[in-house]
């Protein structure tokens, strides 16, 4: 498991279907090294500061794995950061990687905080206007971290998992319940309890439980 791609990059404004899009989507890769704080990269920042951005979400990761398909599906070469992501990584895939788990990074600690899910901005990065719904389907989705001790970071840098998150949720159990939860009385139950699940999410799972118990 290493770094393969530091990406950082400040908002930009760019052109939606006729209108200005400000984001923080285009990313540039960096060698390094990057210092981290508590809410993300020296260099880095975010346009939509409701939807992205804070503790919670201070890095983003994308497994460079899925890059290939991408590829072929959008019929391009992709550059590092193609899904705005700050940290593109080897070995840490969906399906293995769990909310909670903690991970060292260059000299920065880190626990993966909830699932990357899809926006309208990756559809204006590379064309598609179903982009957001084919990363749902394909559960290629990334995933967000917090920082638990500051520190620096570079490209090439491997990383270690120090502790397994609670519960054993993968990052991919947590999209599809982020997408269809509704339906799950007991897995949100589970789900509106996991504390190291991002705050913001565990209140949309106690709303949803609040619904099937009123």
């Amino acid at each position: 498991m290493k770094v393969v791609s530091l990406n950082v990059g400040k908002p930009k404004t760019v052109d939606y279907r006729g209108k200005p899009l400000e984001t923080g989507i285009y990313k540039l890769s960096v060698s390094g090294p990057a210092s981290l704080r508590r809410e993300g990269f020296d260099g880095d920042g975010q346009a939509d500061l409701i939807n992205h951005g804070g503790a919670d979400k201070a890095v983003c990761v994308y497994p460079f794995e899925h890059y290939a398909f991408w590829g072929e599906q959008l019929g391009k070469k992709l550059e590092y950061a193609a899904f705005g992501e700050n940290l593109t990584v080897s070995g840490l895939l969906e399906t293995e990687v769990c909310i909670g788990d903690i991970y060292e990074i260059g000299t920065a600690l880190l626990q993966v905080s909830q699932p990357r899910f899809p926006c309208f901005k990756l559809s204006q990065k590379h064309g598609p206007a179903d982009m957001p719904a084919r990363v749902l389907s394909t559960g290629y989705s990334g995933f967000y971290l917090r920082v638990l001790r500051e520190g620096e970071i570079a490209c090439g840098d491997g990383i270690l998992k120090r502790e397994s998150g609670a519960g054993g949720f993968s990052v991919k159990q947590v999209l599809y319940s982020m997408e269809h939860g509704r339906r799950d009385k007991t897995g949100l139950a589970e789900l509106a309890g996991l504390d190291s699940l991002a705050a913001v999410i565990r209140e949309r799972f106690r709303g949803w439980l609040a619904a099937w118990e009123s």
